[in-house]
């Protein structure tokens, strides 16, 4: 009974606490004005970046900057909502801050392929399959998606082999550009070597690159790396190369 009764009475100064410390910071923020935007841009090496300016002046198009006004008349949530429609912004957190400044943690969209189609389409693909606008400000380097390319095969297998790509230091250093032939078929790019490597369909890249890899290593570090101008992996168990013209 004692216990029921201490655990009762612990629960309600709790709750009074809270009521109180609310109160509090509500009144504190009474008359405060906002004195500056603080911006947290996450993942910031990987993608474009959004400044403190250019943030304010998206919030000011939309008639939400906080900057000098009072804080209990800021609303966080709304401010949330506008700058997570931006092209390049996943996600969006804002919160006040006793001192009169308003933080906001940025999470951007991760581009993971450029796309310029021969139809004329002109986007990125995200680390989520999404494709974010050409005009979007990405200023990291990406790998470079040519030839036939439509958008529901880049956002799935185009973006799973991109994936791929990305968690694979070796090849994501290695491959520059992805040409997409017609029927789907494959065609890639290396940095180093000038050659061009046929992978055909995508599937079983895993395993095509991974003996291509072999070959590099055991192969084009003997002979080097600008002997063939073709090289074709698309068959199992076997490489084919045509050999450059002397």
């Amino acid at each position: 009974m004692w216990k029921h009764l201490f655990l009762t009475l612990l629960i309600l100064v709790i709750i009074a606490y809270l009521t109180m410390s609310v109160t509090v910071i509500n009144r504190k923020d009474d008359g405060m004005v906002c004195k500056d935007i603080e911006l947290i841009v996450k993942d910031s090496l990987f993608t474009g970046f959004l400044t403190n300016k250019e943030v304010v002046s998206i919030l000011k198009a939309r008639g939400i900057s906080p900057v000098g006004k009072e804080m209990n008349g800021i609303y966080t949530d709304s401010i949330e909502k506008v700058l997570a429609n931006h092209p390049l912004i996943d996600n969006a957190e804002c919160y006040k801050t006793p001192g009169g400044k308003l933080f906001i943690e940025i999470y951007q969209r991760i581009p993971l392929l450029r796309v310029m189609s021969a139809n004329g389409d002109n986007y990125y693909i995200d680390n989520k399959g999404e494709i974010i606008p050409s005009d979007a400000r990405c200023v990291a380097r990406k790998i470079i998606v040519t030839g036939n390319v439509e958008k529901s095969f880049a956002c799935t297998k185009l973006y799973n082999f991109g994936l791929f790509l990305q968690d694979n230091p070796f090849w994501n250093a290695q491959i520059e550009q992805i040409n997409v032939l017609p029927k789907g078929n494959i065609e890639l790019v290396p940095r180093v070597g000038d050659h061009i490597i046929y992978l055909g369909k995508l599937n079983n890249y895993e395993e095509k690159l991974e003996r291509l890899k072999t070959f590099y290593k055991n192969g084009l570090n003997e002979i080097g790396w600008n002997k063939y101008s073709r090289v074709n992996i698309e068959f199992n168990n076997q490489i084919v190369c045509t050999q450059r013209d002397k």
